[in-house]
């Protein structure tokens, strides 16, 4: 007869919306494994990243810099459309390429196809421009110095870069733990810290979790945040503005 305590299998579950392999069992909480190489390295970086502490003190401190970030992704735009060399309102492939190149971002062929199917959600061979500011961001991340060659020249680039460092920040401070996911409790733990009391803001706070958790396993990893992020500062609402003047 067996004796002792047996180990409940393990159930895995796979991300269709935002890759990586989900694993359970009836004593854990679900844990996310990149599946790809770029996966794996956007983990480790962050990990790296959070070892070196966080200069954000607050929730509230992330919603007040709301519309600093919103000015300055917003200067992405400019970005965006010079390299939409067809003015079809999204970057391709070949397109992204030019758009490397351009900006001496210093990537190879392969990682720059890794990124472009990283942030092309709905898989229409097309990138976006809530689409292209989660690239840039994840390529700040993954960079020491990504647009060394315009930073010094142009301070839209330096604005990116403190913008880019301000979501890596946030992100840092929501993730207690440091693992390199925020889950429910880490938001829940991060809302306790600021208010004190307003069931209401606690409620707000909850939704935008659940924005991010795409999946609905509990955590969330910098790329689902980025995405989230867009949408709260309304870089996909501009985008609709955008089409309907061009109507």
């Amino acid at each position: 007869m067996w004796s002792g305590y047996i180990t409940p299998p393990t159930v895995y579950y796979y991300d269709l919306t935002m890759g990586g392999i989900l694993t359970k069992n009836d004593e854990s909480p679900m844990v996310s494994v990149p599946t790809t190489k770029l996966e794996a390295k956007i983990l480790e970086t962050m990990r790296q990243r959070e070892s070196k502490g966080t200069s954000i003190k607050s929730f509230n401190t992330i919603i007040l810099k709301f519309p600093k970030i919103d000015e300055n992704l917003r200067k992405c735009k400019a970005i965006f459309e010079q390299f939409d060399e067809d003015k079809s309102g999204s970057i391709d492939r070949k397109e992204l390429n030019h758009c490397f190149r351009k900006l001496e971002i210093d990537s190879t062929d392969e990682e720059i196809n890794d990124l472009f199917k990283e942030c092309d959600i709905n898989d229409d061979m097309e990138i976006s421009f809530n689409e292209f500011v989660v690239l840039l961001c994840l390529v700040y991340l993954l960079k020491k110095d990504p647009v060394s060659a315009h930073a010094s020249s142009g301070k839209g680039f330096q604005d990116l870069e403190v913008t880019f460092e301000t979501l890596v920040d946030s992100f840092v401070f929501l993730d207690k733990n440091k693992d390199g996911y925020v889950s429910r409790g880490e938001m829940v733990r991060a809302i306790n810290e600021t208010i004190s009391g307003e069931r209401s803001s606690g409620r707000i706070a909850m939704r935008r979790f659940e924005e991010m958790d795409w999946d609905k396993n509990g955590m969330v990893n910098f790329k689902e945040f980025l995405f989230a992020f867009t949408k709260w500062v309304g870089i996909e609402d501009a985008e609709g503005e955008d089409d309907d003047d061009s109507e």
